[in-house]
């Protein structure tokens, strides 16, 4: 089982090499990669599943470190491209996971939770990876890609969640630098 564990390991570290590849499309040339919005989106999930008072927040934080896994195998698919494309997600999240026995069992269960939204954690699940989208949107924006806009555009549409919601209209109203202005005077002593 070590060594499945161990290649299954190595897999996901394919993460931090896939790129976003939306991004692209509002001109972005580097954009972030699946690793990089799978660990905010998981910090994201645990915080709203906290606001939604949700007994489960590391459940839901759980799901989303497991949600791109199948991009491992697959890539990242822009919307865009999956009008023209079919790929079988559900088929790599399974054949990443069948040697990990009953491991894998539990991996599926939380990635399957955010992809049918069959249960509140699904539903905040969701909504946690469509806000760190509106997050990296915000900052793609004041980095100068406005056609990121879309992102917060869209992504407001289909929130469920009433902290997502809440979350979402702050966004709308915070410079993504804010939370640092006036940092270093904080422990200056006078």
């Amino acid at each position: 089982m070590e060594k499945q564990l161990t290649n299954f390991i190595f897999e996901l570290g394919m993460l931090k090499t896939i790129r976003h590849e939306g991004w692209r499309m509002a001109g972005i040339t580097d954009p972030e990669t699946v690793a990089a919005h799978s660990l905010r989106a998981a910090q994201i999930a645990y915080i709203l599943a906290v606001m939604e008072k949700n007994a489960q927040p590391e459940a839901v934080a759980t799901m989303l470190l497991f949600h791109d896994i199948g991009e491992c195998r697959m890539g990242d698919i822009h919307s865009i491209a999956k009008v023209y494309i079919t790929a079988d997600e559900a088929q790599a999240v399974s054949d990443q996971i069948k040697p990990l026995g009953d491991l894998g069992h539990s991996i599926e269960h939380y990635w399957k939770a955010i992809e049918e939204q069959s249960s509140p954690e699904g539903i905040i699940a969701k909504d946690a990876d469509l806000l760190e989208q509106a997050f990296t949107a915000k900052e793609y924006i004041e980095t100068g890609y406005p056609a990121a806009i879309d992102w917060i555009v869209n992504v407001e549409k289909i929130l469920k969640t009433a902290g997502a919601k809440a979350l979402m209209q702050q966004l709308k109203k915070t410079s993504s630098t804010e939370w640092w202005q006036g940092l270093k005077h904080v422990h200056t002593k006078a």
